[in-house]
């Protein structure tokens, strides 16, 4: 589709990005049913692209998605991935570290979960809630907050040098789109299990977790490990992006199935 640029929403390497000017909402020029059916063309191009990947099992691909609270995170992993074969991608959910995870460095619980060859690997939150939540509430100190951007944009460099394609994407809203959804939540007997009164506090510091993020998308955004800050107000929108992206970047990849170890015509099968 031509007038789908994902691109748009990619922030370059060296740019300076102040997330509350970017989008939440697209209003471009994309019906929401021609978005929902190409978002069903590129579904079935991921598929295939994640199993011959799967096949090679050469080079792995990691997905971070980040966002503040309702925005879509558990949606997207729905939506995106769920029509992916399982057996070649798994996603983890990173909630607040265990008492073992504390007792190692802050990047020895992520990269145990980064994806083996041939995988794709889904980070629901990741390695950047050190530069989110441990800012903002005071989990860390400056001092120890502002080195892990150097040490964060190090451990993609692993990642990457050693056959692992990182793309990341913060799942943007704006601060009343939250509270709809979560008043939504409390509306609905359904989606009580989803609310959680500790959100309120995160949300009251809103424009500090926006400077945070600013932080994060402007420090951490190198050509081999971008960050794209996709407006996803309009979920069909959210998901057909994030497919695009990915459909793209694994086309560059360019993986291919493996030869046979075998001449498959000197094969009878009685």
């Amino acid at each position: 589709m031509k007038n789908l640029k994902p691109e748009t929403h990619r922030v370059r390497a060296g740019r300076r990005v102040d997330v509350t000017n970017l989008p939440t909402r697209y209003d471009g020029p994309i019906t929401k049913e021609q978005g929902q059916a190409a978002f069903a063309r590129l579904s079935a191009e991921l598929v295939g692209l994640q199993e011959t990947l799967y096949a090679e099992g050469k080079r792995s691909l990691l997905v971070v998605l980040q966002a503040m609270d309702a925005a879509g995170k558990d949606s997207t992993v729905r939506h995106v991935f769920g029509p992916i074969n399982p057996a070649g991608c798994r996603v983890t959910s990173f909630k607040a570290p265990s008492k073992e995870e504390l007792a190692h460095d802050y990047l020895w619980r992520v990269h145990d979960h980064a994806p083996a060859r041939g995988h794709v690997a889904v980070f629901n939150r990741s390695h950047y809630e050190e530069l989110l939540i441990a800012r903002v509430r005071g989990f860390a100190s400056k001092n120890v907050w502002k080195r892990r951007y150097e040490h964060i944009n190090a451990f993609e460099k692993t990642l990457t040098d050693e056959g692992t394609a990182v793309i990341k994407f913060m799942i943007h809203i704006s601060k009343d789109y939250q509270k709809e959804r979560l008043q939504r939540r409390l509306d609905r007997p359904d989606k009580h299990w989803k609310f959680n009164p500790e959100d309120l506090a995160e949300r009251a510091r809103w424009n500090d977790y926006m400077q945070a993020f600013s932080d994060v998308v402007s420090k951490c955004s190198p050509d081999h490990a971008p960050w794209y800050v996709i407006p996803s107000e309009r979920r069909w929108y959210r998901n057909l992006a994030i497919t695009k992206v990915l459909v793209d970047r694994l086309k560059q990849m360019d993986p291919q199935m493996p030869a046979p170890t075998f001449d498959p015509t000197t094969i009878v099968i009685d």
